[in-house]
């Protein structure tokens, strides 16, 4: 997995975003907005209260390692608005993941954030399957997932941490359409 991430591009550009690897500059604003109960709700792996000590952990430990390639998703004038990742999964895979700060919801950028990043791995001539999973709730997920070429594949009850019990889309990228 670590040859595939070690040609994945950097930064991505895209009509209105940047992605770029996470530094300890944007620990204060990952704070501010990973810290709403909204986005801890939908995600697996979000502590909350989001603190100091988790976006250290997440940039110096997580971030970039031999089992994830994350991305701080910025605006072109340089405003942290979300992160976008790559993570290892099962049988070969990668698993695409993303959270946006509440006031960038509705907006397109998680769906263009999502194609930039989906356009350079292909790019890479080593992509492997990308997967990909969401609430089953979280329709506008599901829907960037969709409009991105995703295509639903299964949906189960998770069985472990506070989704315990709690319905999860499973859906994986047609990469003919994209």
């Amino acid at each position: 997995m670590r040859d595939f991430f070690d040609r994945l591009a950097e930064p991505i550009k895209t009509k209105r975003l940047i992605l770029r690897a996470p530094m300890l500059d944007d620990v204060d604003i990952l704070c501010e907005l990973a810290n709403n109960v909204k986005i801890y709700e939908m995600l697996a792996r979000l502590p909350h209260p989001y603190k100091e000590e988790h976006a250290i952990e997440f940039i110096n430990e997580i971030a970039r390692t031999n089992n994830e390639h994350a991305y701080a998703i910025t605006k072109k004038d340089g405003n942290l608005i979300g992160v976008m990742s790559f993570a290892k999964f099962l049988d070969k895979k990668i698993e695409l993941g993303y959270w946006l700060g509440e006031p960038y919801w509705g907006k397109g950028y998680a769906s263009e954030a999502a194609l930039g990043i989906i356009n350079v791995a292909k790019a890479t001539g080593i992509c492997p399957p990308i997967v990909s999973r969401a609430i089953s709730a979280n329709k506008a997920s599901i829907n960037v997932l969709k409009k991105c070429s995703f295509t639903i594949v299964d949906e189960r009850i998770d069985d472990c941490g506070h989704h315990k019990g709690v319905s999860v889309t499973y859906l994986e990228l047609n990469s003919e359409l994209v």
